[in-house]
């Protein structure tokens, strides 16, 4: 960062008072500049017979390895709606979104991820355009080594050793199905 969006200013980099971070600071008009880290928020959603939609990725990071649908939540949005918006996004499914699965840390990215149960209303699926190509798969056809990000891996451990323990693969509550506006 260079400039203040505030005022147009040069900003610097030090610890403003009563924060222990390094921050960038403006020059003239005193604007501390907070970078958070970014949410990416997904599901793992399964069809009624217990396969999981994968997208294999046209995009980069890591172009042509294989996720669930995830991506950045963006303003105004709850992180279920953010969810079952990149579903449809880069697989054209139409996912219930059910409970909380996964919260991954990626410090070096500078991001959270949320993942989530899902449930597909309909079969119809198909490759958005942040996807090579969509598949609906059984567990022991995940590709394991093609995998895109080690969220996704751990993600869908997670939802595998769920469902090995017989818990609801699905989560949904009564407010989890109430439309959405």
């Amino acid at each position: 960062m260079k400039y203040c969006s505030t005022c147009g200013a040069g900003v610097e980099r030090r610890i403003p008072a009563g924060d222990q971070v390094l921050r960038f600071v403006c020059l003239s008009c005193e604007t501390v500049h907070y970078q958070n880290p970014k949410l990416v928020v997904g599901c793992v959603p399964e069809d009624d017979a217990g396969r999981i939609l994968i997208c294999r990725r046209a995009i980069e990071p890591r172009h042509g390895f294989w996720t669930v649908p995830a991506g950045f939540m963006e303003n105004g949005e709850t992180l279920q709606q953010a969810a079952a918006r990149e579903s449809m996004e880069e697989a054209l499914a139409d996912v219930e979104i059910g409970s909380l699965l996964s919260v991954v840390h990626v410090l070096h990215a500078e991001q959270v991820h949320v993942f989530f149960r899902g449930r597909l209303r309909s079969p119809k699926i198909g490759a958005g355009e942040e996807s090579l190509e969509v598949r609906m798969v059984a567990e022991h056809e995940i590709p394991w080594d093609d995998i895109a990000f080690t969220s996704t891996t751990f993600t869908l451990r997670r939802y595998l050793e769920d469902r090995a323990a017989g818990l609801d693969r699905h989560h949904f509550t009564e407010l989890d199905r109430r439309p959405r506006s």
